[in-house]
């Protein structure tokens, strides 16, 4: 794994966070980060998952990857990361700052996040940019701001659009389940493709395999409840909350689509670019979970989804790209599946998917393995 100061190594950031050394407190379901790891000072009280994506805000606001703001020794001695360094003690000074914002003058709202003035840089830049000024306008798929455009279809007529181009709802119907084998790539299995199986229940159960050797690594969503697994890890199992947690379940149901158009309350029409291309968006809006903006390109297929996940410096996006449509049992389903967020890139590719498999409820359980292994 190659750790560098700027830009070089982002994803890292995922392997190496989930090395920090935990402090021997009593663990709950869902521990928050003081009570795992060492020298929590400014993040308390939150979930470790939120903890961790925390860092995937600063990684992607400045940037950096690890030992961009961290001790050079974490590379040998996972204990560093309790050391204090100029740019931790300066990060908890702009958390603070940050905190004082948000709560003076937007109701404590996070408006005001470590994105807002570094945009990644390590130096917020206090010029305008000619450049951004007099260039092209370019619609950021991934921004969380959001403007409707009337010109756009509505979102209806977007998603029987979708429903229709994989075959039809009355088809999607037909499959309650399947079960899919391909490899899986990703900063856990160090960049290398390794055997992977999905197993999944309409309407919104999933569980992920990556198989590394002897390791095993799990992504489970039971309908409601979800964890991360990654062995070798002081914190191999990871339960998910807030806005990761929903995200999972909105994850999975892409899978069985026919249940996406009653799944929120409010929906919002736009236009967005990927890689040149004009596509429409479609936002998806419901209490208590993060907008989703679904892309669809011109056939009328879903090519991205973007969420997000809560943070205690701001929302962090998770995107999904999805690719290889392929025939199931009269059904179009994507055969590769891209994931990118701040702390690292999966990619996903399937070779088979067998629909209507008989799956045991033990598949969704929860893992059955230590929820932490304190050091």
């Amino acid at each position: 794994m190659n750790i560098g100061a700027r830009g070089s190594a982002v994803g890292a950031i995922g392997a190496a966070f989930v090395c920090l050394v935990a402090a021997g407190a009593a663990q709950t379901s869902a521990p928050v980060a003081e009570n795992v790891y060492l020298n929590v000072q400014v993040l308390k009280g939150i979930p470790v998952d939120q903890f961790n994506d925390t860092m995937g805000m600063f990684a992607s606001a400045l940037l950096l990857d690890c030992v961009g703001c961290h001790d050079a020794k974490i590379t040998s001695d996972p204990k560093a990361f309790a050391l204090p360094t100029p740019r931790i003690q300066r990060a908890r000074q702009m958390v603070v700052m940050m905190n004082a914002l948000n709560k003076q003058y937007f109701g404590g709202q996070p408006r005001v996040t470590c994105f807002t003035c570094h945009h990644g840089e390590t130096q917020p830049e206090r010029s305008p940019s000619l450049r951004l000024q007099y260039g092209e306008l370019v619609t950021d798929p991934t921004a969380f701001r959001f403007f409707p455009d009337v010109a756009a279809p509505p979102a209806e007529k977007m998603l029987a659009r979708y429903l229709q181009a994989l075959g039809g709802v009355e088809r999607l119907s037909t499959i309650t389940s399947f079960v899919g084998t391909g490899t899986y790539l990703g900063f856990e299995t160090s960049d290398q493709e390794v055997p992977f199986e999905i197993y999944a229940r309409a309407p919104d159960q999933r569980a992920m395999i990556a198989r590394d050797g002897a390791k095993e690594f799990l992504w489970i969503y039971t309908g409601t409840s979800a964890w991360r697994y990654q062995p070798d890890t002081p914190i191999p199992l990871i339960e998910l909350t807030g806005w990761s947690l929903s995200g999972s379940r909105i994850d999975t149901m892409t899978f069985f689509p026919a249940v996406l158009p009653k799944a929120f309350t409010e929906w919002q029409v736009g236009y967005a670019d990927i890689d040149g291309t004009s596509v429409e968006v479609a936002r998806a809006l419901g209490p208590g979970q993060s907008p989703v903006n679904l892309h669809f390109d011109e056939a009328g297929l879903l090519v991205r989804l973007v969420r997000w996940v809560e943070t205690a410096a701001g929302p962090v996006p998770v995107q999904i790209d999805y690719s290889d449509y392929r025939d199931v049992a009269g059904v179009k389903m994507p055969f590769g599946l891209l994931i990118t967020w701040t702390n690292g890139q999966s990619t996903i590719t399937l070779k088979e998917i067998r629909p209507n498999v008989v799956i045991p409820d033990s598949h969704f359980a929860r893992p059955n393995v230590p929820a932490a292994s304190l050091k």
